[in-house]
């Protein structure tokens, strides 16, 4: 697409919700393998977006930090127009089933809303270009789109048919579907993706490993969800990261790909390997070993019982596959956590400790 003879032009690429988890390390992983790219990070910077996780690249000359809403259809417009944008990477996401329960109207407007904001900008600004064929709109979604597998069913493929089952998940197939249709009806060159659950660095303390991580480290319960055999793939960020690599430089405008890690794990399983990491890595722990910190409480209404990502397409295709076990993954994510108390510690606010008293109230 943008390589001949083996020479790559540089690209001019948004990156929604870059100051995020996943966009973070995508920003991170792009400017360190692309530096002659220019990279516009968009970012709301609500709960779950930290500045403080690429303040490292702000003096970069090749990047410029702009906090904004997806919704801001001028501002897209602007930034589309003034950067001369050709590839728009898209994260960007009301992300967390928890919060999707509690409150569902800010999932459908980020996650809908804002995507729909996205593509009708992008397709004005392809347009305006004479629809160039080097330009990507790549959006970034989840298996959880696929809904919910028994323990015996095959993993999810591209062609698995949508069955959300909380407020989150539906938001997400909506945007999905809005990608898909921008591509058969206008010709809009998008890509998309569906991830597996990620984990790593920079991950916001209310999702699973960092939340089990954090309370281990300051001796608080770590609660689980109903019995813990719920199972999900997981995938280490920066292997998701070199997968939309992969299929930004190597697939054709209209594909979609699984991305998962091959990483079944049942929930307990893991909580059980981080406090078996936790208690090999961190030496002073308040509570040791710290299994004895584990809490069962009540499940969350439609928690699903496992999603598994079959990302055969994307090993056939482009070569890919993920570079980590589960086992090498989070030994690298404890000894993140255990070395960057300055990064999660801040994050631990009155509004996250009211959040958190909500969701395990029973803790």
């Amino acid at each position: 697409m943008t390589e001949q003879l083996g020479i790559r032009t540089p690209r001019r690429l948004i990156v929604t919700g870059g100051a995020g988890f996943i966009g973070a390390n995508f920003v991170h992983y792009w400017c360190g393998k692309y530096p002659g790219d220019r990279v516009v990070v968009l970012d709301a910077l609500t709960y779950a977006g930290n500045r403080a996780t690429i303040a490292p690249l702000e003096g970069k000359a090749n990047l410029r930090f702009v906090q904004g809403d997806i919704c801001d259809r001028p501002l897209i417009d602007q930034l589309l127009k003034e950067e001369d944008i050709d590839l728009l990477v898209h994260f960007a996401a009301e992300s967390h089933v928890d919060r999707s329960i509690l409150g569902p109207g800010a999932f459908v407007q980020t996650n809908v809303v804002g995507t729909f904001t996205l593509l009708e900008a992008f397709r004005q600004h392809w347009l305006a270009h004479d629809q160039p064929d080097t330009f990507r709109f790549h959006h970034v979604s989840t298996d959880e789109v696929y809904g919910s597998l028994e323990p015996d069913d095959p993993a999810f493929t591209e062609t698995t048919p949508y069955a959300p089952n909380s407020p989150y998940s539906a938001s997400k197939a909506g945007s999905d579907h809005l990608v898909r249709a921008y591509h058969h009806t206008y010709g809009l060159p998008t890509l998309m993706t569906n991830c597996s659950n990620n984990y790593g660095p920079y991950h916001f303390p209310e999702k699973l490993i960092p939340l089990m991580c954090i309370n281990i480290l300051l001796g608080k319960p770590l609660p689980v969800y109903g019995d813990g055999q719920n199972v999900r793939d997981w995938l280490y960020v920066e292997d998701h990261c070199s997968a939309i690599d992969a299929v930004i430089h190597g697939s054709k405008p209209g594909e979609t790909y699984n991305v998962g890690g091959n990483n079944e794990v049942k929930n307990l399983d893991l909580v059980h390997k981080l406090c078996d990491l936790m208690d090999e890595l961190a030496p002073d722990l308040p509570v040791r070993p710290a299994k004895q910190l584990i809490t069962f409480v009540k499940d969350r209404p439609g928690h699903d019982r496992r999603y598994a990502i079959n990302a055969t397409k994307l090993k056939t295709d482009l070569g890919w596959t993920p570079a980590q076990t589960v086992d090498s993954g989070l030994r690298q994510t404890v000894l993140w956590y255990l070395n960057h108390r300055d990064w999660w510690q801040p994050l631990l606010s009155q509004e996250y400790q009211a959040y958190y008293q909500k969701v395990y109230a029973s803790v």
